[in-house]
């Protein structure tokens, strides 16, 4: 028997957001199965999920991290959850990142953009239906491999550099040879390298970019 308070409850209005049309068509045809939950509206570019979530208003906003040209996903979580909010109503939207790249680049970014939740398209549909509502609520939701290294991260000392390490990796960041790091710093450019050698050392990488994207993930730079 239908529990008749199940029946008033308003369901959770979801914006889909992915570039690719066969995989939206899925996951509508899933997410229409479920109880409780409802599609509103489909996107698929970063700035069209903007333009949708300003009109419909969702409760949650399911984004896919790469979305072909334009806005990636990343940053259209960013601009979803610190714009100001609806003046009429206070709405702003949670952000479900689904999605099957599990780096801790990803996440990290993903969660320091205002993500309330990332999970993996291999979940299964009950993993996601749970994580919908989850969402709606305010509430964490991460895979369980997702979970996991976040944990990891947060457990792992974080490189000790000194205040010259630290100097020349924002140099690096910035996309400057060794050269011109040497003329920025006033230094030699022996000396730079020896400072990299020790650097790729301390992060456990062996390329400038490979040193530059732990640095982020670490916040090392300035």
């Amino acid at each position: 028997m239908t529990d008749p308070g199940a029946e008033m409850t308003q369901p959770i209005r979801i914006l889909l957001c992915d570039d690719h049309v066969v995989v939206r068509a899925g996951l509508l045809a899933l997410l229409d199965s479920a109880a409780g939950i409802e599609v509103v509206g489909e996107a698929g570019t970063g700035e069209e999920a903007i333009a949708l979530a300003a009109k419909l208003r969702p409760d949650v906003v399911l984004m896919d991290l790469q979305l072909g040209e334009g806005m990636d996903g990343v940053e259209t979580t960013r601009r979803l959850t610190t714009d100001p909010e609806d003046p009429a109503t206070g709405h702003r939207p949670h952000v479900l990142v689904l999605t099957t790249y599990d780096t801790d680049a990803d996440i990290t970014r993903a969660i320091e953009a205002g993500a309330t939740g990332y999970l993996l398209k291999a979940e299964r549909p009950e993993e996601l239906f749970a994580a919908i509502h989850a969402a709606a609520e305010g509430r964490t939701a991460l895979s369980a491999p997702v979970a996991s290294r976040v944990m990891a991260n947060m457990r792992k000392p974080r490189p000790t550099l000194t205040d010259r390490e630290r100097d020349i990796l924002a140099q690096l960041a910035h996309g400057l040879g060794n050269r011109e790091i040497a003329k920025a710093l006033f230094i030699s450019e022996a000396t730079v390298k020896t400072h990299l050698g020790r650097i790729y050392d301390k992060l456990g990488v062996d390329t400038r970019a490979g040193a530059v994207s732990v640095a982020k993930e670490q916040r090392l730079l300035p």
